[in-house]
């Protein structure tokens, strides 16, 4: 599978916010995560850093 998992940054702590996530759509508002299963998440800020070999999707606000 080449799905990923999206976390939050914050202080240097990163926090799950979505797991299996098929999609990354940029807005100008943010970011719409959506997952394998059709779970669709928008989080208010930007993609920060992807980490491809170990499927990581990192977003800060």
């Amino acid at each position: 599978m080449c799905e990923a998992n999206a976390y939050l940054l914050e202080n240097d702590k990163e926090s799950l916010l979505m797991e299996a996530v098929d999609k990354v759509e940029p807005d100008e508002d943010g970011i719409l995560l959506i997952s394998i299963f059709g779970e669709q998440k928008f989080i208010k800020g930007h993609i920060h850093a992807l980490s491809l070999v170990d499927h990581k999707v990192y977003i800060k606000q």
